[in-house]
């Protein structure tokens, strides 16, 4: 394994853990979310120059159009959340309550 690929694995896995064990704001959940769709550009990025296959090379613009418009919806939730809780901390949502 290359040092490149390394480098896209262990950022996918350090942004899914800080996801998975640091859950207080849901900024910082939404952050997690941006850095693993980043790691996953990156990877797409790289693998249609090192396999020369141009039928990839559309791939990563479809990542990131997904990415912009999960970066959107995330944004619109928490500037909701934020309004009508208060806050953005995750264990003040409840829903149940909404």
């Amino acid at each position: 394994m290359s040092l490149l690929h390394m480098s896209f694995y262990s950022a996918f896995a350090l942004s899914s853990l800080g996801l998975a064990f640091h859950r207080t704001h849901l900024i910082s959940a939404l952050l997690c979310l941006e850095s693993m769709m980043l790691a996953m550009y990156m990877s797409l990025s790289s693998w249609p120059i090192e396999n020369q296959a141009a039928s990839f090379t559309l791939m990563p613009v479809f990542m990131l159009t997904f990415s912009a418009c999960e970066a959107g919806t995330g944004l619109a939730m928490l500037v909701a959340s934020t309004r009508t809780h208060g806050s953005d901390h995750l264990h003040n949502l409840n829903i149940l309550q909404c």
